[in-house]
């Protein structure tokens, strides 16, 4: 009885967590491929101020959005055409999803 309802609260919080993420910006809305959060973190990597590791992820899950693989046997074939075929990709996203960055 102790193990199932603990299984059951293991699987609520799995499902809030979900939610959560999806409320705080983890999904894009509707239309579009990048997220409001995904739009910021590129935009300040486009800076060329020094980008913080979760700056780095995001622009990572952006890449995997957009069909790149980094393949963890380092022998991929297509390498480096999958990758940049991947980075036009968001460029391309970039440009006409997210809000212009206002310049000084």
């Amino acid at each position: 009885m102790v193990v199932e309802t603990s299984k059951k609260a293991s699987l609520l919080t799995a499902a809030l967590l979900v939610l959560a993420g999806c409320v705080a910006g983890g999904m894009p809305p509707p239309g579009r491929h990048l997220t409001d959060l995904e739009c910021r973190d590129l935009a300040a990597l486009r800076t060329n101020a020094s980008p913080t590791m979760a700056q780095h992820q995001v622009e990572l899950g952006a890449l995997r959005k957009a069909g790149y693989d980094p393949s963890p046997f380092y022998d991929d074939p297509y390498y480096p055409d999958d990758l940049q075929a991947a980075q036009r990709l968001v460029d391309y996203w970039f440009q006409t999803e997210c809000p212009p960055v206002p310049t000084q």
